[in-house]
Formats: C-alpha cells, sequence, structure tokens
C-alpha cells in the first residue's frame, strides 16, 4: 500500500512538471518587442496644438424670448466679445529624415498653432501643414528639424492577418512614449465614418492622445495610424490602414485635392436568403441597387441587380469592402469587374471617374431617404413613431439626431444619437424643414449653438468647425 501511495506522488510530479515545463515554453515563445519599441520610439512625435475659439456671448445657455431675465442677460452680454484659447494633444510619425509627419486630420483640423516634440531629444518645432485628407482623417505636417531625423517606414496593410502582433505608440493622456502590445483583432472593420471604412481593429490599448500615432508589425514597419476608440470599450481601437496613407501620400506632398475612383452606383449586401434564392454559394459580392446616369458604370453597361464579384480578380468580400476598393484607386485606372447577370457570369471593362465631394455624392445619390446629412458630422429627423419608441422622446417638436459620425466635430462637442434639438442657434425648431432652412443660413459659420433634449435633461451645445 505505501509503494502504492509512492507511486502516484511520483506520477503526480511528473504532471506537474510536464505541464509547468509547457506553461513556460508558452511563456517563452511570446515576442520580445523591446528592440522594436527602442528602434520605434524615436520616430514617434507629440503633437500639442492650440485653437482660438469664439464662445457663446451669452453665459447661460439657451436664450428664451419669453423670459425676462433671459431678455435682459442676453442683451448685456450679447456686446462683449468672449474668446478662449484651447489646447489639444496628439501622435505623430515620423516618415521622412528631412521632417515630414504622418498624423489625423482630427489632431490638426482647428489648429492656429502646431508644435512638435521629438521624444529622443525633447526638441521641440513649429509645424506647417502640407496636405490633409479630411474624409479620410488623414494629414502630413512638416517641421524643419536642425539634423536629419529617425523615420518609420511603410509596411503593407493588405498582407496583416487577424491574430498577429502589433505595438500601438503614441502619448495618451500626454503620457510621452506610451508603447502598448495587442493583436489584430479584425480587418475592413466599418465604424460608419462612410465609403473609406476599412479599419484595422487591435485590442493593443488606444486612448485620447494615441491618435495620429503609429500601428507597428514585427519588422517595426507601421501597418496603420492610431484613429479611433470605442467609448466606454476596454481592447477595442481601431486604425488606418496604411496603404491609405500611401495612396494619399502623392497628393498630400503636393498639397494637392485628393482624387479617388468613383464607380456610381449605389449597393446593397447579399442575404443568405438573397443567395439562396439567387444561385449563389456565399454571401460574397454586392448587389448594384441603382446604377447614376452618365456615371462610369452607366457607361460600362453596368446595370441594377448585378452582382459585383470582383475587381481586377481580387474577390469582393462583402458590399462595404467595395467602396474602399474603389475608392482606394486612383481615377481614371482602367479596371475588369466580375458580375454575376442572370446567373450567368460575366467580365465588365470600367474606367474609373473622380469621385464628387461627399455634398454633391448626397444631391446625386439621394443620401439618406430619412435623413438629413450636416456639415458638422451628423444627420436629423423629423420625430416619428418609431423614433419617439426608439429614443424615448417626451417632447412633441424638433428633430432627432440619428447618426453622429466618429471624430466629425459633433462627435467632439459631445453630440448622441437620440438628442432631439429644440433649438439652433437660439431659434425654435419645430421639424426638419424649419432646421434645413435654419443651418443653411449658416452655412459658412465655422460655429453652431444647439438647444436638445437628452431624456428629462436641457442641454446647450456648441458645434465648432
Amino acid at each position: 500500500m505505501h509503494r502504492i501511495k509512492n507511486y502516484y506522488r511520483i506520477l503526480l510530479f511528473f504532471l506537474l512538471t510536464f505541464f509547468f515545463s509547457l506553461s513556460l515554453s508558452s511563456y517563452a515563445s511570446l515576442p520580445d518587442f523591446t528592440k522594436i519599441a527602442k528602434d520605434t520610439l524615436p520616430s514617434v512625435v507629440n503633437i500639442s496644438t492650440t485653437h482660438v475659439v469664439k464662445v457663446p456671448a451669452y453665459p447661460f445657455g439657451g436664450f428664451d424670448d419669453n423670459d425676462p431675465f433671459d431678455r435682459f442677460f442676453h442683451q448685456f452680454f450679447n456686446n462683449i466679445p468672449q474668446e478662449r484659447t484651447e489646447h489639444a494633444l496628439g501622435s505623430g510619425c515620423i516618415i521622412s529624415p528631412d521632417g515630414y509627419i504622418i498624423t489625423n486630420y482630427h489632431v490638426i483640423r482647428r489648429a492656429s498653432t502646431i508644435k512638435v516634440k521629438l521624444l529622443n531629444t525633447n526638441e521641440v518645432y513649429t509645424a506647417k501643414v502640407e496636405g490633409k485628407d479630411p474624409e479620410a482623417d488623414i494629414a502630413l505636417i512638416k517641421i524643419k528639424p536642425h539634423h536629419k531625423l529617425p523615420f518609420l517606414k511603410f509596411g503593407d496593410s493588405d498582407n496583416v492577418k487577424v491574430g498577429q502582433w502589433v505595438l500601438a505608440v503614441g502619448n495618451p493622456f500626454g503620457l510621452n512614449g506610451t508603447v502598448t502590445a495587442g493583436i489584430i483583432s479584425a480587418k475592413g472593420r466599418v465604424i460608419g465614418e462612410g465609403a473609406l471604412d476599412h479599419f484595422i481593429q487591435t485590442d493593443a490599448s488606444i486612448n485620447p492622445g494615441n491618435s495620429g500615432g503609429p500601428l507597428i508589425d514585427l519588422n517595426g514597419n507601421i501597418i496603420g495610424i492610431n484613429t479611433a476608440i470605442v467609448a466606454g470599450g476596454q481592447g477595442i481601437g481601431f486604425a488606418i490602414p496604411i496603404n491609405m496613407v500611401k495612396a494619399d501620400l502623392p497628393y498630400l506632398m503636393k498639397g494637392k485635392k485628393i482624387e479617388r475612383g468613383y464607380l456610381g452606383v449605389s449597393i446593397q449586401p447579399i442575404t443568405p436568403d438573397a443567395a439562396k434564392q439567387l444561385g449563389l454559394n456565399s454571401t460574397n459580392g454586392a448587389i448594384i441597387r441603382q446604377v447614376y446616369k452618365g456615371t462610369p458604370a452607366d457607361k460600362a453597361g453596368l446595370k441594377a441587380g448585378d452582382i459585383i464579384v470582383s475587381i481586377n480578380s481580387k474577390k469582393v468580400k462583402s458590399a462595404t469592402s467595395l467602396p474602399y476598393l474603389v475608392s482606394s484607386m486612383p481615377p481614371h485606372t482602367k479596371i475588369k469587374i466580375g458580375i454575376i447577370r442572370n446567373k450567368h457570369r460575366m467580365t465588365k471593362e470600367v474606367t474609373l471617374g473622380v469621385r464628387p465631394s461627399k455634398q454633391v455624392l448626397d444631391q446625386t445619390e439621394g443620401g439618406n431617404e430619412n435623413a438629413y446629412k450636416t456639415d458638422y458630422g451628423f444627420s436629423v429627423s423629423n420625430i416619428t413613431a418609431t423614433l419617439r419608441h426608439k429614443y424615448n422622446i417626451k417632447v412633441k417638436n424638433g428633430v432627432v439626431i440619428t447618426s453622429v459620425r466618429l471624430n466629425s466635430f459633433a462627435y467632439m462637442a459631445g453630440i448622441r444619437t437620440g438628442d432631439v434639438i429644440v433649438k439652433l442657434n437660439y431659434k425654435p425648431i419645430n421639424n426638419l424643414n424649419e432646421f434645413k432652412k435654419e443651418i443653411k443660413k449658416h452655412k459658412n459659420s465655422n460655429v453652431i449653438f444647439l438647444n436638445i433634449i437628452r431624456g428629462n435633461a436641457k442641454i446647450f451645445l456648441t458645434i465648432q468647425k
């Protein structure tokens, strides 16, 4: 009996030793980030900006004509000009020894002064904006250094794989030279930013201040520009694919307006039911809902109902990936589009046009039938029974905010979906038509003042471009 107990003790000892060695080997297999961090940090900069903001002259929020207190103080304070200076922090990555730096557009969009601090020498330079792409949230700035700078090389974001290790480098919350590690969580992520939605999702910690910093692979190359986070979410950050930056760079270097490819169709995804009805093996591809007259798609003979399955032999995996694929190619490029028409496969050759501005697209393609898009990054609609129930709206009149674009002017000001606008620039708003008329009066203004109802709270917000 004693021998049997010893036998089990010996067996237990060997099993514990075996599992402990397995855990050690898995731990030892983790990559060593020290060299990558050491090589990368000197090429990442701290960006600080200042901006002079004109604030409402009336300091007590919304103005009510029927309130004598409001009328008195509005008249008194309206003659006193008020300004304040705002400060913002972000990150950037040096891409050339002579001082070109890539960052996010939203980091520098309202800046009157841009200061760049080098992390390895603590030198501070004043930067100039060389080029910008608001739609893709990319900006190129330039400093004049006293010496050659260390810089980062571009990787290939098309070849990154879900699960691979990455580093996010930047200055979160103003903490200079912070490095966080994680993996690629997803590719081609759509977060409501428009046709260029094709973000890399990572669980490497990204926080305010990381914007504009690089997402680095294990070869030390930039594969993305860290740009967005999910409010209240942990381990969910987004980066602009570096291949989009590379496509923009020739325009940014020359300070030219960005030109992108344009097809001229509206599309919809293929649902499992639609795939079954159409005789398809998968939901890959996009169904053409409408072809706009006179566009490259129209001239090439594409029709409503055609299913786009490939571009230049590259599979179109979803309806959300198609706009990105087309927009990432320069205008006048000849491409071959693989389609399925009436269950027959065929190829159409299309010469891409120049993608119009967002405003022109909204007019040409109709935009959202039920919502009105503003230049401030939010859309509004009349208060319908469905929206009233969805957002628990208790007021009778106004317009409800149905969407807010991430990192837009409205997003930065604190606007949320479900907010009800009851006044615009102190004027009561009862419906969508009144909102449209009022906001068009101020289309050249850089600032608007909103009185909104959020639940039971009355809030005054300022949105500034």
